[in-house]
């Protein structure tokens, strides 16, 4: 029987039906002998992070599929601490980048977020952000509770609460803001996505609208998103942009200001066991990027920082060598790929087809031996649905599943990919399903109303104290 898991995690697998591929799907328009062997030789199933229709971001669906929806402290933080952002115990992190708005009515509304306007480089960027240092050290405990920015004021007594912030700068345009003092993770996002929208006001969430950390800290962030933004609509890197695109930007190729700081997803870390005590795996991920290291470090996990050079085949080849090298020492494996999600976002059907048949390559390549390894238990997943087209950012539909190893049963589908995933011998599978499935082909599941420990986890045997005479 198995007693190891490889989980090939391919974000953002699942999409949409497109006209352009003949009203099917990129993974059903994808060249793939090695995932349909696999599928021919398992079994598969349709498989959500959490409702059928509610799109998830990758980290959240990520801490269901490990078992640990719950335990799951914010995007921001889990980005903070994989940056090496140094957090104290309290702290609030949360996600920012540069964005690019102008002023209506009043208000500011979002002009870009992504894409060609805001191409810049290293230099512009690093300017941007020592201009955002300065600001934060000139804001450095100004706002507190009590203290509101919302009418342009300030001013005043400290009065004990104030608030820091710092800004830890992660890769290009992109950066988390990390606020000390007395403050709540519980403030809405000024990211809205969406170019054309308003950028909402940073206020708390409902439940906390009295929570005077929750006011101090939106208090805070407003000011200092205020501030920010006057300094970086005054910078001279956006006076040379705004030049170099003859005052405005019409054209999609036109240079737009970098004059915004848009925030969103605020955290809290906490302290939570491991996966290796809640579900009796050593578990290593190979990925990449903060948000995974972060996620490895806040749940017990080994990290293997996964390859980035851009050659998608070649890369995940390399990602799954490097997890096979500590396979020894793990019980689970998590082998990660952002690839097919950042295709899917760059609204090309075509392109994500073309990235699927490249991963299907590198599995074969490297990850072809363990077909034949009575060891192995396969497992080729993904997060959530990223579609090419329209709208949204993810999407709420369900991701083809495929189990493969010893004792798994083998249904009729011959390919992998949502529709065909629709027939197997999975069915319909939700949350940590996945993870208790998992135990159970590794023969760890525990039968229910066993009690071998004080706490109930759902793996046997348990870390149970010894019985002395």
């Amino acid at each position: 029987m198995p007693s190891k898991c490889y989980l090939f995690l391919l974000d953002g697998l699942g999409d949409r039906a497109h006209a352009s591929l003949g009203h099917r799907t990129p993974l059903q328009a994808a060249d793939t002998p090695f995932l349909d062997e696999l599928a021919a030789r398992g079994a598969q199933g349709l498989y959500h992070a959490g409702r059928v229709g509610q799109p998830l971001p990758s980290e959240n669906a990520h801490y269901a599929i490990f078992g640990r929806a719950t335990d799951f402290p914010g995007r921001g933080a889990l980005e903070a601490l994989g940056a090496g952002a140094a957090m104290a115990p309290g702290d609030v992190a949360v996600l920012a980048h540069l964005a690019s708005v102008r002023a209506a009515g009043g208000a500011l509304v979002l002009d870009a977020d992504e894409g060609e306007p805001l191409e810049a480089d290293e230099a512009e960027i690093a300017a941007l952000y020592a201009a955002l240092d300065a600001v934060a050290d000139e804001s450095d405990g100004v706002a507190t509770a009590g203290i509101s920015d919302r009418g342009g004021g300030g001013g005043g007594d400290d009065g004990g609460d104030g608030v820091r912030i710092r800004v830890h700068r992660t890769r290009g345009r992109f950066a988390v803001l990390v606020l000390s003092g007395r403050v709540s993770p519980h403030v809405t996002d000024t990211g809205v996505m969406v170019p054309g929208l308003t950028i909402p006001d940073v206020l708390p969430w409902a439940a906390d609208a009295t929570n005077p950390a929750a006011v101090a800290t939106a208090d805070a962030l407003r000011a200092f998103l205020r501030r920010a933004h006057r300094a970086l609509e005054a910078h001279p890197v956006n006076a040379a942009r705004r030049a170099a695109s003859g005052g405005g930007h019409g054209r999609r190729d036109d240079p737009a200001p970098l004059n915004f700081l848009v925030t969103q997803r605020a955290g809290r870390l906490t302290r939570v066991p491991s996966l290796r005590a809640s579900c009796g795996l050593r578990c290593l991920s190979a990925s990449s990027g903060p948000l995974f290291r972060g996620m490895a470090a806040h749940l017990g996990m080994t990290h293997v920082a996964a390859p980035r050079s851009g050659d998608v085949r070649r890369d995940y080849a390399a990602t799954i060598r490097l997890a096979l090298e500590r396979a020894g020492d793990h019980d689970l494996l998590h082998i990660h790929t952002k690839a097919p999600d950042e295709a899917a976002h760059a609204r090309s059907p075509e392109a994500k087809r073309d990235v699927i048949a490249a991963l299907d390559r590198a599995m074969a390549e490297a990850a072809g031996p363990l077909l034949d390894d009575p060891e192995a238990l396969i497992v080729v997943a993904s997060d959530h649905s990223t579609p090419s087209s329209g709208r949204l950012i993810h999407g709420g539909e369900p991701v083809p599943l495929l189990f493969y190893g010893q004792g798994v049963r083998r249904d009729a589908a011959a390919s992998f990919d949502e529709i065909a995933a629709a027939t197997g011998a999975l069915g319909a599978m939700r949350g940590e399903e996945m993870l208790l499935l998992i135990l159970n082909f590794l023969d760890r599941a525990k039968l229910g109303g066993i009690m071998d420990t004080p706490q109930d986890q759902p793996y046997f045997p348990g870390d149970a104290a010894p019985f002395t005479a």
